[in-house]
């Protein structure tokens, strides 16, 4: 995948309009068939440059880590947040998405007084906001937050795999993989497991895999 740089020009323009703390906000475990999503949201010091940020599905796990060092050392403001997969059956994938993004841009301090989303716009927040398509792509604030989350949710897999070690969420964090699904056959859903996702629900009113969910991997 060709890694592309992420730019300042929309954060740069906001604060020319006079909003001091822009924060850019991303979640990453949509998709996934266990484990929670996670959102980040981060102020970026505008003083204190952090190279070659970008969409964090263009790197490398060790530069992600990398760049996690080095955003969350110079940033104004970051939080991480989650909503766990009982909360994603419970409400849907999207409203659990965006209840993470929400507790993230809420633990900021100080608050930002302007939010930068990737795609969406976030319900209840009293600030400015702005949905940015692909902003992942195009806005560093929103990149570095992409990386931040990413980072904090396989971490987070890599020690549910220490308390689950039959699934190997180490490995595939939780996304459908035929490693993953060899796992369910044989295990069954953990606590971890969102039961309201595809194919996982089939296979648990029928019994079997439907055979045109099978992911590679």
């Amino acid at each position: 995948m060709v890694k592309v740089r992420a730019f300042r020009t929309l954060e740069n323009s906001f604060r020319r309009m006079g909003f001091n703390h822009v924060a850019g906000v991303d979640e990453v475990g949509r998709g996934c068939l266990a484990g929670p999503v996670v959102a980040a949201a981060v102020v970026l010091n505008p003083d204190r440059y952090v190279p070659r940020v970008c969409d964090s599905k263009t790197v490398t796990a060790l530069e992600r880590e990398r760049l996690y060092d080095s955003i969350t050392r110079v940033a104004v403001t970051w939080g991480v947040a989650a909503a766990d997969p009982a909360e994603i059956d419970t409400i849907n994938i999207h409203q659990a998405s965006l209840r993470a993004m929400q507790r993230a841009v809420l633990m900021l301090a100080p608050s930002p007084d302007c939010v930068l989303v990737d795609a969406f716009r976030i319900p209840d927040l009293l600030m400015a906001q702005r949905a940015v398509i692909h902003g992942d792509s195009r806005c560093t604030a929103i990149a570095a937050a992409s990386i931040v989350a990413k980072v904090a949710r396989d971490r987070l897999m890599v020690g549910l795999s220490q308390h689950l070690p039959a699934y190997g969420f180490a490995s595939h964090k939780g996304y459908g993989t035929a490693v993953h699904e060899r796992a369910l056959r044989a295990h069954g859903p953990s606590p971890q497991h969102r039961r309201s996702f595809r194919p996982l629900a089939d296979f648990l009113t029928t019994g079997e895999w439907p055979e045109r969910e099978r992911v590679n991997g």
